[in-house]
């Protein structure tokens, strides 16, 4: 068989599980959940052996630092797994649900309900968690899924799903609601993105390249970020304490992920107090900074920035800085060079945060707080399937509501349209 009828038939597959799904009650997609959760942490022992030996492989191929982070599954990474299917289970379900209700003057009753969005496939790379966090969102909403992770991750995917695959056909899951793609060809993916009729939404999660990739050549709906070049602006009238604590966690976190910090902005009345102390803090945590002219002046190890630094993802602990005259030069720098994903500022100046706020043009915009928030569990969606930087139809962490779409029911008591 080809590797365009393997594809063709795990589209139908998906298909015909999808209608199946939409039978299913919140309760029974809940206990089905419940057991996918359980399965995991009965397997983690088998689903940690097949993470060492993707690890392993990563380490010989010459992966970064920040990828092997990225691809490792410790005790915690784990654990947080089976909490965020609890989680996803214990949340609301959305399907089903009427977004607004109305009368129209002969009768007909209107509603706008929540369905199905139908059959979606995710494409991602390095982190075998979104196996599970996507499985479950996609689940819970009734939505079969197709899963295509990255070869570095490709024992990890298989052992997740297949946990969770065993755990939900206990308790009555259909069959092929969560299909993994296995074949490392890297025509699988154009094959999933030219799927119309089958696949509904494809979601990719990756580098630029893999999202740019898919964009380019999907023929359904695609809906992403390409970057997440996030901003952190300690503004004049910011709690120094503060914004070095902040802008070590945005930056220093985790910095292999789509909200970590790449760029930060000072005001020029508060660069002297702050900046010798929060590059101290940086060259503590090995972090190599990049800045301009005025930013230079503060440290001799300081690199210069070029125009090119202000719309890199480093994606590793790699950070530009610049100094900037006010709250408009720091917004305006951000809409310019920025991805429109996750942006902050550090104040005590509530006209500031306002206008910060206001004008930013990003998925989100924080006021104290560290651009690191902006992730679907820490957003109260139990996972997420994708933050996205589009505005159509859905913007920022995806949860539930985002992989719904709507259709309307009318109903009537015999009227004709004269």
């Amino acid at each position: 068989m080809t590797l365009h009828s393997k594809m063709i038939s795990m589209g139908d597959r998906a298909v015909i599980a999808a209608r199946e799904m939409a039978k299913l009650s919140a309760k029974k997609k809940n206990s089905i959940l419940e057991a996918m959760a359980d399965e995991i942490t009965a397997q983690k022992e088998t689903i940690q052996a097949a993470n060492a030996r993707d690890v392993s492989a990563g380490r010989e191929a010459g992966l970064s630092a920040a990828m092997l982070d990225r691809l490792e599954l410790t005790d915690a990474r784990i654990d947080a797994m089976v909490k965020g299917l609890l989680d996803v289970a214990a949340l609301k379900d959305p399907v089903g649900t009427t977004i607004s209700d109305w009368n129209r003057p002969n009768g007909l009753q209107i509603k706008k309900v929540r369905v199905p969005i139908g059959v979606i496939a995710i494409i991602y790379e390095s982190r075998p968690n979104v196996t599970a966090d996507a499985a479950s969102l996609c689940f819970k909403t009734a939505n079969a899924v197709i899963l295509r992770g990255g070869k570095e991750a490709a024992y990890s995917n298989a052992a997740i799903a297949k946990a969770m695959r065993e755990g939900g056909a206990e308790k009555g899951m259909p069959d092929n609601a969560i299909q993994l793609v296995e074949t490392p060809d890297r025509n699988a993916v154009r094959e999933l993105a030219q799927m119309v009729g089958k696949v509904d939404l494809i979601i990719p999660r990756g580098g630029e390249g893999l999202i740019k990739a898919v964009s380019e050549m999907a023929w359904v709906p695609v809906i992403k970020h390409c970057k997440g070049i996030c901003h952190t602006f300690v503004d004049a009238a910011a709690d120094i304490d503060m914004a070095l604590d902040i802008s070590e966690n945005a930056k220093c976190h985790r910095p292999g992920v789509c909200n970590a910090m790449e760029t930060l902005l000072v005001h020029r009345d508060i660069a002297a107090a702050f900046l010798p102390r929060m590059i101290e803090r940086f060259k503590a945590r090995g972090v190599e900074l990049r800045g301009d002219e005025d930013t230079q002046k503060f440290d001799a190890a300081i690199k210069p920035a070029t125009e090119e630094d202000w719309t890199t993802e480093y994606l590793d602990m790699i950070l530009s800085i610049r100094i900037v005259d006010n709250v408009q030069a720091a917004i305006d720098h951000i809409n310019t060079y920025g991805s429109h994903h996750s942006d902050a500022i550090v104040t005590t100046d509530e006209k500031a945060a306002k206008a910060f706020l206001a004008e930013v043009d990003s998925a989100a915009v924080y006021v104290n707080a560290s651009t690191r928030f902006t992730d679907g569990g820490e957003f109260g969606m139990g996972a997420e399937i994708g933050i996205s930087t589009d505005k159509l139809h859905a913007r920022g962490p995806m949860g539930l509501e985002e992989l719904t779409t709507y259709k309307f029911t009318v109903s009537g008591t015999g009227q004709i349209r004269e």
